[in-house]
């Protein structure tokens, strides 16, 4: 057993060293990062998808907005670094300024703190051309230098995969859990199968899955028309044994709402059970 350790494996290990072992000092290093001094966040939700043009930021918006009409302290934190949305979808817009606590988060006119890069920028427009490791470096300055306050829930607008930023987030937030966001297509079991492992590698929950786009309804005489399939998240979700978070249609007065900044204006009554299995998150 090597001299003075503190590994409780040492003894059947074999080795003369314990340096470099993960086992050692107490087992694996974490790579949590410390939140804001002066923030306190109770749940950290992260909003994922396997593939891009899901609607993952619409979801991450309705469900921040039906927290926010609940009563709760809510802010989303928009990870999405080369394709942030949330900015103009709530009609926020920056610049954000810092103070001796920390860089603060827009808040809407309805109480939800925001921050994203389109808030630190001089052009809303301008593309961002950034590697992953600065991408990923900024992800999580705005989990450590951001002062959020008190939040109740933190939803993390993620960009679509399972790459350079969902990895940072997992590693570097205290994720609760996650909502994997979908469409109808038959496509839809690879997707969310593969958001899904990702999360169980991580030792993330997955609390549920969305599915977008899930149908039209006619305005004239009211019947749903499937306008991508029969819908499939039902069977998938029973496979995976996790819930559904609902299944939303396409209306064209939400993203008509989102163009004016005017999103919290707007509810989306399919998202009930989401909301009621998070608030028990």
């Amino acid at each position: 057993m090597p001299e003075n350790s503190t590994c409780s494996s040492a003894s059947t290990c074999g080795k003369e060293s314990c340096e470099g072992c993960p086992s050692a000092n107490g087992g694996p290093k974490s790579f949590l990062e410390d939140l804001n001094e002066f923030s306190s966040v109770k749940k950290v939700i992260g909003i994922v998808s396997g593939k891009g043009g899901v609607g993952k930021s619409y979801v991450a918006a309705s469900l921040a907005v039906a927290m926010a009409k609940a009563g709760y302290k809510v802010g989303i934190l928009d990870a999405d670094i080369t394709g942030p949305s949330i900015p103009k979808m709530f009609g926020v817009h920056g610049p954000a300024y810092g103070t001796e606590q920390g860089l603060m988060p827009i808040e809407t006119k309805d109480g939800v703190k925001i921050m994203s890069l389109n808030l630190l920028v001089d052009d809303e427009e301008a593309p961002v051309v950034w590697r992953g490791p600065v991408i990923a470096g900024t992800v999580k300055q705005f989990w450590t230098d951001v002062c959020w306050g008190e939040l109740d829930y933190m939803f993390v607008d993620m960009p679509p995969g399972t790459g350079d930023v969902p990895l940072t987030v997992f590693q570097s937030l205290p994720v609760d859990g996650i909502v994997v966001v979908t469409s109808p297509q038959e496509l839809v079991q690879m997707i969310v199968k593969k958001a899904f492992n990702m999360a169980k590698m991580m030792d993330i929950p997955v609390l549920g899955v969305v599915e977008n786009f899930s149908y039209l309804t006619c305005p004239d005489c009211g019947k749903k028309i499937l306008i991508y399939g029969e819908s499939h998240i039902d069977e998938v979700a029973k496979e995976l044994g996790i819930p559904v978070f609902g299944k939303l249609p396409i209306r064209p007065e939400m993203a008509e709402a989102a163009d004016k900044g005017e999103f919290f204006a707007k509810d989306n009554p399919e998202l009930e059970a989401g909301v009621e299995i998070l608030k028990n998150a």
